[in-house]
């Protein structure tokens, strides 16, 4: 394999994968330096199950999914108590809608086959792909993904549902202050060639952090100019944007080790620029 990130140092902002990612930065020549912005907090499983068993005993007009951990959550509460034959039946009679395609992975695992899967990751593009949904009157759940968001709930009361029901299998929680101040430190350097950002809550920490400390504006800067932000995913790349970062790779497949290979083939193309400069 060619060493095109020979001796580029790059973050990994992420706390899953972490020692896959590392080991594709190495065989690349790269150096990893893990920095985990966020963790994920499972909620409390008596919590889960009992939202298990009211979804069973209840029924729902429709089921929203926006992460395949959460339904698989949902799926090992239900073997837990021993109810996956009533949980997967009861949604096999409700419509579901799905959010990205690992989590319309899980779900036909257990033969769940979604009305609507929004392949493009992102809340919005969802929104969009349920607008020719009539959802008056309509008992509404929604597993949302580590932390409450207000979008899916305003939607879908403002199309008249009924009642909107939330499950949180999972929560975010947030970084050491200590690993803030680290890649803060490294980032203000520039001591690190790019950073990789797996989630949107992650950039949430980090400009949260800055902003705390004054260093929003010097921030963008570094990122406008001097580092790399890249994003596994649009949902990711979104997250950036929304905080005033134009400079992004992402990659077209939603995965770690093709957010990788985009940074290497960004670089072996800054290379291939100042070859020709060079020899012009």
């Amino acid at each position: 394999m060619s060493k095109d990130l020979q001796n580029k140092k790059i973050v990994i902002a992420g706390s899953q994968k972490t020692e896959e990612m590392t080991e594709i930065i190495d065989r690349r020549g790269g150096v990893s330096i893990v920095r985990s912005l966020q963790g994920l907090t499972d909620s409390d499983p008596a919590e889960v199950e009992k939202d298990v068993k009211r979804f069973i005993e209840q029924g729902a007009d429709w089921f929203i999914f926006t992460t395949g951990v959460g339904f698989d959550a949902m799926f090992q509460a239900a073997e837990r108590i021993n109810v996956v034959s009533e949980f997967e039946e009861r949604l096999k009679e409700t419509k579901i809608a799905c959010r990205g395609y690992k989590t319309n992975a899980y779900l036909k695992k257990s033969g769940i086959h979604p009305v609507v899967c929004d392949d493009d990751g992102t809340i919005a593009s969802m929104i969009e792909k349920l607008e020719v949904f009539d959802f008056t009157d309509q008992k509404v759940w929604i597993q949302l993904h580590g932390e409450l968001s207000s979008q899916l709930y305003q939607f879908i009361q403002s199309k008249g549902g009924m009642d909107v029901q939330a499950v949180l299998p999972y929560r975010y929680h947030a970084p050491e202050q200590e690993t803030l101040a680290s890649i803060m430190g490294e980032l203000m350097q520039r001591e690190v060639d790019a950073v990789c950002f797996t989630t949107r809550v992650q950039v949430g920490y980090l400009f949260d952090y800055a902003r705390e400390h004054g260093r929003e504006e010097e921030l963008k800067s570094v990122f406008e100019q001097d580092v790399l932000a890249a994003a596994v995913g649009k949902v990711t790349a979104e997250a950036l944007r929304d905080q005033g970062i134009s400079r992004i790779i992402v990659p077209e497949k939603e995965r770690m080790g093709a957010l990788i290979v985009e940074i290497a083939h960004y670089y072996e193309s800054q290379e291939s620029s100042i070859n020709e400069r060079t020899n012009a």
